[in-house]
């Protein structure tokens, strides 16, 4: 499957009836189904369009072509896992590293493992969809949440907040994706999220500078001293 430019791959219209949003999803899910089943290259609008139970001119209403359907799926798929780590990330506010971690591993790994089949599907795909530059924009939305969260640990304060939620988002990306496509069995999911949580809380704990050489008793940045020579985050 050649990769289309980014205009083919935006939907025609975006519905606004109850009754278009019902189609868009029907044809969303059926797009799931025939990759499921067929794989990308069998992927066909007439397939997908006739598991939806729609026409095909119905369709292209929608969607121009089959990378169209495949990217509207790849982006609801990251933009509910981004929405995810996003509640988490701001409940866990004000909270100890610990906490923050544990919520933020658990909302990321759920979202991923409600469907692993689709997970591991659109892992293939992505390359070909300009996965890459979609990756990046919803990347970005979750890192921006997880530095707003590691900004107010109430047991640890970091120098370049951002640059460490993109190392710990990296590293949660990364693992998952090895373990998908590793074969993970259900059974083995409560240990890698033990596992996962043991990881990036270990690197939390060795890039913050700890409470104690703060101030007060807040989670604060104002209240944490300069950074001595051998913290700055460019040594």
């Amino acid at each position: 499957m050649s990769r289309a430019p980014a205009k083919q791959l935006e939907p025609r219209k975006t519905p606004v009836q109850t009754r278009s949003a019902v189609t868009v999803h029907a044809i969303a899910e059926a797009t799931i189904q025939v990759l499921l089943e067929r794989g990308p290259d069998r992927l066909t609008t007439t397939r997908v369009a006739a598991r939806a139970g729609v026409s095909v001119g119905t369709l292209y209403q929608y969607f121009p072509n089959k990378q169209a359907l495949l990217f509207a799926v790849l982006e609801d798929h990251l933009g509910r896992v981004a929405a995810a780590v996003e509640h988490a990330s701001s409940a866990s506010e004000q909270a100890p590293l610990s906490v923050m971690v544990e919520k933020v591993v658990t909302a990321f790994i759920d979202a991923k493992m409600l469907r692993a089949d689709i997970s591991l599907a659109l892992y293939a795909v992505a390359a070909e969809l300009d996965g890459a530059r979609l990756v990046a924009r919803l990347g970005s939305r979750t890192q921006r949440a997880l530095a707003r969260m590691l900004d107010t640990a109430s047991d640890a304060h970091f120098e370049d907040a951002a640059f460490t939620a993109g190392m710990m988002l990296a590293a949660m990306s990364g693992t998952i994706r090895a373990v998908f496509e590793a074969g993970v069995r259900p059974k083995a999911v409560r240990r890698f999220r033990a596992e996962l949580q043991l990881m990036c809380e270990g690197y939390l704990r060795a890039a913050a500078r700890p409470a104690k050489e703060c101030t007060g008793s807040g989670p604060g940045l104002a209240q944490c001293s300069q950074p001595s020579a051998a913290h700055t985050p460019d040594q």
